[in-house]
């Protein structure tokens, strides 16, 4: 992305045209980048001007709620056009990359709670866009794998399961004494991203050898590739005789490389015993700035509609 500071972007003379917003928001962190409107398609990802980026906590719905989820959103972007030295009649353009916002209906009541009491109702408002995460099952994510661990430490503490070096790492980091804890611990507050956070520790568990944490890993690798493999299929991105190539890009913090346990690694191996063309690309820049340079070409288009070129 390129270093830079808050406010001090080479850019910032091109406010004046306005500012873009770009949001990419999770179960762990939502991150909102602001961009100059007035900036021209970058020769290179690695060379877009940041104005400024800020981050929040969880702006997933389904796990904070939708109020709350909104709120968050509310505050990054806000927090981003302060540290740009803006505010919010200065933005032409936003695109929200939200998960857990799945049904067309939860789709426009998003889009109506952006008019309403986020960017609403300014002049220099041109046009929105919003870019949606499509969610599989809660199981494919860092949601889904650190509750299995969780009821794999439960199991094995009430003798259902085999011992694992879960019960130890996860008592550790959560820093209470026995497992007949962990009800009440997750009872206390059930947010997918307070869940999420113990993935890394399923992760080092796995690449230590535990054999609990191996197989939970594995299972999410094949539902995620297995869900994949289904969606290529659905809209024949691999030709008639499944042997086109096609681009996956690979996004996520669940699909960041590790050391030893690379989970995006074994997903495409998953899918190329399918679909031996599928060509893995990892993102040059951050989802929010991606968002931000969608919402930037919807512009420019919108902008060549009206001048009739």
């Amino acid at each position: 992305m390129g270093g830079y500071e808050n406010g001090d972007s080479p850019a910032a003379a091109a406010w004046e045209g306005g500012v873009i917003l770009g949001v990419d928001g999770g179960t762990t962190s939502t991150v909102c980048v602001c961009l100059p409107a007035a900036m021209p398609p970058p020769e290179a990802p690695g060379s877009v001007a940041v104005l400024s980026r800020a981050i929040a906590g969880c702006s997933n719905r389904n796990s904070i709620g939708e109020n709350a989820a909104l709120e968050t959103l509310e505050q990054v972007m806000m927090q981003a056009l302060t540290m740009a030295n803006t505010d919010r009649s200065a933005v032409v353009a936003v695109c929200l990359s939200v998960s857990g916002v799945n049904h067309p209906s939860d789709q426009q009541r998003m889009l109506d709670w952006i008019w309403k009491h986020c960017l609403w109702g300014h002049r220099r408002w041109k046009s929105s866009e919003s870019s949606w995460c499509r969610s599989c099952l809660r199981r494919l994510g860092g949601y889904g794998i650190a509750a299995q661990a969780l009821t794999a430490v439960i199991k094995s503490h009430d003798g259902r399961g085999p011992q694992t070096n879960l019960t130890r790492d996860i008592i550790r980091k959560l820093e209470i004494s026995s497992p007949d804890e962990l009800i009440g611990w997750a009872y206390a507050d059930p947010s997918w991203a307070r869940i999420a956070a113990l993935v890394p520790v399923v992760v080092s568990a796995a690449e230590d050898g535990d054999k609990v944490a191996n197989t939970i890993l594995h299972d999410a690798v094949q539902e995620l590739a297995e869900s994949v493999v289904a969606v290529v299929r659905r809209l024949t991105l691999c030709g008639e005789d499944g042997k086109d190539q096609f681009p996956l890009v690979l996004v996520g913090g669940v699909l960041e490389g590790n050391k030893k346990w690379d989970i995006s690694g074994e997903v495409i191996k998953c899918i190329s015993k399918v679909f031996p063309g599928v060509c893995p690309i990892r993102p040059e820049v951050e989802p929010a700035i991606g968002a931000a340079l969608l919402a930037s070409s919807h512009l420019r288009k919108e902008s060549k509609l009206q001048n009739g070129s």
